[in-house]
Formats: structure tokens, C-alpha cells, sequence
């Protein structure tokens, strides 16, 4: 029997990868990026959240402090936020930059990877804006139907 080096036993498991088994790895990074926060966040980073007065217009990916993202993001906790963020950065799709400044500054990016996932993310969100009034509409119906 051959031996495998960890290139190639990565690459088998990368292979191998199917998210409708209970055991694959591939059915945690899908939970993980499905939660609106993570959409949220990596939609705003990426340039596709709503501009704030005297900001500017937004459409291409930015870098963004803790204030910026909490202020975009209405409803989410400051234990949240943290949270996400912390958990974005040790996936790789954000990077958190500190600046040795009085008090410091942290922002965060989106790297490579986390602009690939911004692509799909952002037309899902668009998807959802653009279709809430059907999905409103089905509901209605559908709560006030008789079986």
C-alpha cells in the first residue's frame, strides 16, 4: 500500500467532500455562511450595503471599522458582531487590521476568498429584496387557506 503525502490525502478529502453526508466537514461551513449576519457582513464589506450620509457611494469592496458595520447593520448585537467577525477572520474571508493609533483603529476586509462568497451572497440578498412582496403574498395566502 502506497503512502500518501498531506497534499494528496487533502486532495482526497477535498474530493470526497459531499454536504448531504452527516459527517461531512462542508455541512459546518454552510451553516456557518447561511446565518444572516455572516451574509450581512460580507454583503457590506464587499460594497453592498446602503450608504450612510456623507459616505461614499458604496458598490466597490472596502475596508470598514467595528463602528461602520454596527451602525450598517441594524438589530445585530455588539456580542454578535464580535462573534461573526472573529469567526469570518479564522475562516479567512475577512482580515482584521489593527493601526497603533491613540485610541487604535481595527478594520476589517474581505480577503480573495471572502469576495468569492460575496458574489453568491450578494445576489441572494437581491433575490430576497426583490422577491419579499411575492413571499409576503404566499404567506398570507397560504396562513389563511383552508384545508
Amino acid at each position: 500500500m502506497a503512502t500518501m503525502t498531506a497534499a494528496q490525502k487533502r486532495a482526497q478529502s477535498k474530493a470526497e467532500y459531499d454536504a448531504f453526508l452527516a459527517a461531512c466537514p462542508s455541512r459546518k461551513l454552510l451553516e456557518r455562511i447561511s446565518d444572516k449576519w455572516v451574509a450581512l457582513i460580507v454583503t457590506a464589506l464587499g460594497g453592498g450595503g446602503s450608504p450612510q450620509p456623507g459616505e461614499p457611494c458604496l458598490g466597490e469592496p472596502r475596508s470598514m471599522r467595528y463602528s461602520e458595520l454596527s451602525r450598517l447593520l441594524a438589530g445585530v448585537s455588539q456580542k454578535m458582531l464580535t462573534q461573526t467577525l472573529r469567526s469570518l477572520e479564522r475562516d479567512g474571508l475577512i482580515t482584521r487590521t489593527a493601526t497603533p493609533t491613540v485610541p487604535v483603529t481595527v478594520t476589517y476586509e474581505l480577503t480573495d476568498l471572502g469576495l468569492s462568497l460575496h458574489r453568491l451572497v450578494r445576489e441572494i440578498k437581491g433575490w430576497a429584496e426583490t422577491h419579499m412582496d411575492e413571499v409576503l403574498t404566499n404567506r398570507a395566502a397560504h396562513d389563511t387557506r383552508i384545508d
